[in-house]
């Protein structure tokens, strides 16, 4: 990959890292109610496993899901699913230390597991491995495909956690820790509405 390739590949992955989506939300939303220490995991999950996805589409998963392209729509409404119960996770969370069982943020290996379910993580792989993946030199490009992502992805999933580790100082109350979960939780229902647009 030529190093002018290799700078606009990396103004895509931080297109793509710092917009809104599914793992962005969430970890805001991790990071107003459980602070940016106990977040830590979920966001290494989030950069970690985005790489290993990278590397699972561009070295062959991609090959499954062009012959039998039934498997993404599988993946894709799969992911769909597990959002909406995600967003119903964080309407209905009371914030540090409310409620009778004690919360718990999401862990190392859900955060990388959940890439393989999340629609916009699906989009950017395929995208940045068609795009930037040279057919003659494949392997080397996925595998710098990835370290770029995973490099670039930390610190951006780190300024939305951040976000809301900042939030959290508005949300010492009840109400407006609600009020905040609510609409964490409906923007995450949001970042769905490309994935039925599309499917029409």
């Amino acid at each position: 990959m030529s190093p002018a390739l290799t700078v606009a590949l990396a103004g895509f992955g931080l297109a793509a890292s710092i917009t809104p989506g599914p793992n962005n939300m969430m970890l805001m939303a991790s990071g107003a109610n459980f602070g940016l220490r106990r977040t830590l995991p979920h966001m290494a999950g989030v950069a970690i496993g985005f790489s290993v996805m990278v590397l699972g589409v561009g070295l062959g998963v991609a090959g499954v899901v062009s012959q039998a392209p039934w498997v993404f729509d599988v993946i894709r409404w799969a992911g769909a699913a597990y959002l909406v119960f995600l967003a119903w996770k964080i309407a209905t969370a009371s914030g540090v230390g409310g409620g009778d069982a004690p919360a718990r943020p999401m862990t190392f290996p859900q955060a990388v597991a959940f890439q393989w379910v999340n629609p916009k993580a699906w989009m950017m792989a395929l995208g940045a491995v068609a795009t930037y993946a040279a057919r003659d030199h494949i392997a080397f490009d996925v595998i710098l495909i990835a370290v770029v992502f995973g490099v670039i992805s930390l610190p951006c999933v780190g300024l939305w956690a951040g976000f809301g580790v900042g939030m959290k100082r508005v949300l010492n109350r009840p109400g407006p820790m609600r009020a905040f979960n609510l609409t964490m939780a409906g923007l995450l229902l949001l970042s769905l509405y490309p994935l039925f647009t599309e499917a029409r």
